[in-house]
């Protein structure tokens, strides 16, 4: 090896150990930003389109808007969760009057189910920095058709349905719930070739 190889090496190895981050501050601020926003005791919404499509997407949002909006109302001044379950239990018939007028005002004659329970299935999400476990968890779930399309949720008691949820990100790549979601996956894990220019270039003298 020549001086001038042995000189240009020496320059690359300082600057790649004094450009990495200090680890005691990363792990600092890791876990500062690690906070669970979801209580244990929540009922949350969950509302399944019934494909991907834009138009079954769009009606997705519109049954969210109207629903999300109705329930939060009726649980605003609730403090206690037991109060809360007995309140939407009771009104789960008035939910499912909400999303027919939705389907009926857009013209739209497909199928849909309403349901509440504690079992209801949920992903696997990412939500800022914490993740939120796939599980079964206390919910109102709303299925528009098939129920085959990507799904949007929110907590509704404590009214969490300001926070959308359903923008963290799916971490539940072994099951993707859309064909949709298939593909983007596969898209993610296609190798990349990534080559550092200074090593070439060492290379090269």
């Amino acid at each position: 090896m020549t001086v001038k190889k042995f000189i240009i090496g020496a320059i690359i190895i300082f600057i790649i150990v004094f450009s990495m981050p200090i680890k005691g501050i990363s792990e600092e601020n890791s876990s500062e930003l690690d906070v669970k926003v979801i209580p244990d005791e929540a009922i949350r919404l969950r509302i399944l389109a019934n494909s991907d499509g834009a138009a079954d997407q769009a009606l997705k949002r519109m049954v969210r808007d109207e629903v999300s909006e109705v329930i939060s109302k009726w649980v605003k001044d609730i403090t206690d969760i037991n109060e809360a379950r007995k309140m939407i239990e009771k009104r789960i018939p008035e939910i499912k009057q909400i999303v027919g007028d939705v389907l009926k005002r857009e013209n739209k004659q497909s199928e849909y189910d309403v349901k509440y329970g504690k079992n209801i299935s949920f992903p696997a999400k990412l939500y800022g920095s914490y993740m939120y476990p796939a599980g079964k968890y206390e919910a109102v779930l709303i299925t528009l058709g098939e129920g085959k399309g990507a799904n949007w949720w929110c907590v509704l008691f404590p009214p969490l349905c300001f926070l959308d949820f359903s923008n963290g990100t799916s971490v539940a790549k072994a099951a993707p719930e859309s064909d949709k979601e298939k593909k983007e996956l596969e898209e993610e894990e296609e190798p990349v070739e990534v080559k550092f220019f200074l090593f070439e270039w060492f290379d090269w003298l």
